[in-house]
This record gives C-alpha cells, sequence and structure tokens, in this order.
C-alpha cells in the first residue's frame, strides 16, 4: 500500500470510529466513557483486579486508570479493597450498580451497532468480523 492510501484507510477508520463513540455517548447519556464502561467490563469478568493489572490489559497509562477508578468509586459503580494479608495492596472491585451500568452500557452499544451494521447484509457483516479478527490477530 502506498504511503497515501494507508493515511487515508486510517483516517477513515478513525472517523468511523469517533463517530461510534460519539453516538454512543450521546445515548447513553451517563457521564461516563467508553473506558469506564471497559474497566467494569474488565472487573465483571475477571473479578476484583488491582489497578495496574488492569492498565495493562486495557493498554492505559497508571494515572488515567487512577483518574477513571476514581470516578467509577465516586459514582459507587466500584469500590477499593485492600488485600487482607498486605494492606498495601488495593483492589479495585465492581458494585452491583456497576453491574447494572454494564448492562445498560452493553444492550445501548448493542443497539447501536445493529442499527450501524444494518447497512451491510450478512455476507459483508461476516467479512468484516473475519477482517476485524485477522487485523487484530498477533501472527
Amino acid at each position: 500500500m502506498e504511503d497515501k492510501t494507508i493515511f487515508e484507510l486510517i483516517h477513515d477508520m478513525d472517523k468511523f470510529t469517533n463517530q461510534l463513540i460519539v453516538q454512543w455517548n450521546i445515548n447513553f447519556n451517563e457521564d461516563l466513557g467508553i473506558s469506564h464502561v471497559l474497566v467494569l467490563s474488565h472487573l465483571k469478568n475477571n473479578g476484583k483486579s488491582r489497578p495496574s493489572d488492569i492498565a495493562k490489559i486495557l493498554g492505559l497509562t497508571p494515572p488515567t486508570l487512577s483518574y477513571l477508578s476514581d470516578k467509577l468509586v465516586r459514582k459507587k459503580l466500584a469500590v477499593r479493597t485492600a488485600d487482607e494479608s498486605d494492606r498495601r495492596i488495593i483492589f479495585l472491585e465492581i458494585t452491583d450498580a456497576g453491574v447494572a451500568l454494564l448492562e445498560r452500557a452493553t444492550a445501548e452499544g448493542q443497539r447501536l451497532r445493529r442499527n450501524l451494521f444494518e447497512k451491510l447484509d450478512e455476507q459483508e457483516r461476516e467479512l468484516l468480523a473475519k477482517l476485524y479478527k485477522k487485523l487484530n490477530s498477533e501472527g
């Protein structure tokens, strides 16, 4: 691919992703971003976790994860707990309110995805999913 083409492709991908995020934020309207939802999803799927581990897995910096965690704790969507054997180790854990919010966020994301991908026929959706999987693979 020539340089101009790859940059145009990256721009188109970024533009599409940004449109998705903006539309989700407008529809969800909870004063939380996608990153907050990703943290809640991680906590729901993996149980209580150390913030440094969450940051590494989600590709966030520790200060960013700290900012996200503060807001989740303030909104009572997550709690901080200390390790029983070493009080210096702090975990983040999702609350029932966090689980409920995550379910609403997921439902809104699914609705948005359905609306967007109605533009594609079944074969195009399958191809797109295959392409994303291939582009995201390590090999």
